[in-house]
């Protein structure tokens, strides 16, 4: 099977730190995943390796089946948006799409244009004289109108308000159900995007904490309340990742197989189960100072 990006033992050393260590990770083709990270974490040394501004330590990546570097085919199928533009300060909107355009072998004119239009950007102003988040608009037009296979976002919507940064996502949802393709979203903004997710991967300290699909971690995690000594009880054995006290009530994150037995006999002993969201697991996951080995 050939998959969008595929790494194998990938590893990336500056002098003697570790900025990753190990990371296998196998992507599929038109799917939406989600890269998570503390700060530190490696996401940005991960995603300058997959797009060939690095070369790794050791290891091995492979996008659509091909290795990136000095490989202008398989470069050519890759788009990536930052939260830092590489226009030129005195290049006017409208140029800055037209040079990028050439990048881009699926680039969609039309499309970039009703980008255009639904974001109401002023193409004629310099790059530099654009707003913070004029600067993320363009960036968001030119990864979605690249069409590039595997497109990356990586923080892309610093300095958009909310109606804008929902306005992308919409956008986001509608190209892909127009024209499948992999998305990667690098983002601290974990529950505004997480329904977009349909795989999560979470790095910590350089390495692949978490890889799994979003429906299977809405299974696996969720939280158990009640009287903290039958919370305690009724936990036992499973893999616990967050705890919490007040008073007599405790509460315990959990992220581990709940069948409906097992739910259903927390229930009938008076305890509380609710669904953990995709953030609070994220921190309980990344806390060096929690439980959460996974």
């Amino acid at each position: 099977m050939t998959y969008a990006v595929e790494t194998r033992n990938l590893s990336k050393l500056f002098g003697k730190t570790k900025a990753l260590s190990e990371v296998s990770i196998a992507l599929q083709e038109n799917k939406i995943y989600g890269l998570l990270g503390r700060n530190g974490a490696g996401k940005s040394t991960l995603l300058k390796l997959l797009t060939g501004q690095l070369f790794p330590t050791t290891g091995d990546i492979k996008l659509f089946g091909e290795t990136p570097y000095e490989n202008a085919g398989a470069l050519s199928k890759v788009c990536i948006v930052r939260e830092t533009g590489t226009f030129l300060k005195d290049m006017k909107a409208r140029d800055a799409l037209k040079v990028t355009s050439s990048y881009y072998p699926n680039w969609d004119q039309g499309l970039a244009d009703r980008l255009v239009k639904a974001f109401k950007l002023d193409l004629k102003k310099n790059y530099k004289s654009l707003s913070l988040g004029m600067k993320s608009q363009l960036g968001i037009i030119v990864g979605l109108a690249s069409r590039a296979p595997l497109t990356i976002f990586d923080e892309p919507y610093i300095g958009l308000d909310a109606p804008g940064r929902q306005l992308f996502y919409d956008l986001l949802l509608e190209e892909y159900g127009e024209k499948p393709r992999t998305f990667i979203l690098s983002t601290h903004l974990i529950d505004e995007v997480a329904n977009l997710f349909e795989e999560v991967i979470i790095l910590e300290q350089g390495s692949v904490k978490l890889i799994e699909e979003t429906d299977k971690i809405k299974e696996r995690a969720f939280f158990v309340s009640g009287p903290q000594g039958e919370v305690e009880r009724r936990v036992r054995g499973k893999q616990v990742i967050y705890r919490d006290t007040l008073g007599k009530t405790a509460v315990a994150g959990v992220y581990d197989q709940l069948t409906p037995e097992e739910r259903s006999v927390l229930e009938t002993a008076g305890l509380e189960v609710s669904p953990m969201p995709l953030q609070k697991l994220f921190i309980y996951l990344t806390d060096e100072r929690g439980e959460g080995d996974v």
